[in-house]
């Protein structure tokens, strides 16, 4: 790997780091990696990873804008060409749940920053993308309450919240098992009865 990496473009080279320090963070806790760890595992010197990022926040704060651009993008990518706004939130579910599956260490990183005193760039990014996701599904249980698909009394605050912390309930229980697969099991099951709980009486 570290004759590869060496010989990538910059911008190549910053996106490898990020994806060392995701692959990283499944295997330990994520507030112990070290850039000492992140270059070992890019066969590279400290040097030269700070001659591209010049402290471990800017590393952290590259990641979490890695996240936050695949993330949405696939949310936003689920969404489209779907039947109603409830097939879309299901969507959005499921297509989370599998970037959680393929990247375990993401989420462990994300409930690092949150609990992290203080305000940080990495912490500021997390809190956008947690924004901007809940604005997506704002606007999907809106048009659902709107076309008689949802209950027209619903919170759509509440139901936006609900969503996003019923994912993060999955995923810190696949984690606290040591089993990231079994969320895919787990998913449909409980977004059935998200759905129950929002959708329209009749």
């Amino acid at each position: 790997m570290s004759t590869h990496v060496k010989h990538l473009p910059a911008d190549e080279r910053r996106a490898v780091t990020v994806e060392a320090v995701v692959d990283l963070a499944a295997e330990q806790n994520p507030n112990d990696i070290t850039t000492s760890a992140i270059a070992k595992r890019m066969g590279l010197t400290q040097g030269a990873l700070f001659r591209h990022f010049p402290t471990k926040d800017a590393i952290l704060q590259a990641v979490m804008a890695w996240v936050a651009e695949r993330l949405l993008s696939r949310v936003d990518k689920a969404a489209l060409d779907v039947a109603s706004p409830i097939a879309a939130l299901e969507a959005i579910f499921m297509t989370h749940i599998d970037f959680v599956a393929e990247h375990p260490g993401v989420p462990r990183m994300m409930f690092g920053e949150l609990q992290r005193a203080g305000e940080t760039a990495p912490k500021r990014m997390v809190q956008t993308l947690i924004r901007h996701y809940g604005e997506r599904l704002h606007r999907l249980i809106e048009e659902g309450k709107a076309q008689g698909e949802l209950d027209a009394s619903l919170d759509t605050e509440a139901a936006a919240t609900l969503f996003i912390g019923t994912i993060q309930g999955l995923v810190m229980q696949s984690l606290l098992a040591g089993d990231v697969a079994s969320i895919h099991r787990d998913a449909p099951r409980v977004f059935a009865i998200y759905r129950r709980g929002i959708g329209s009486a009749q």
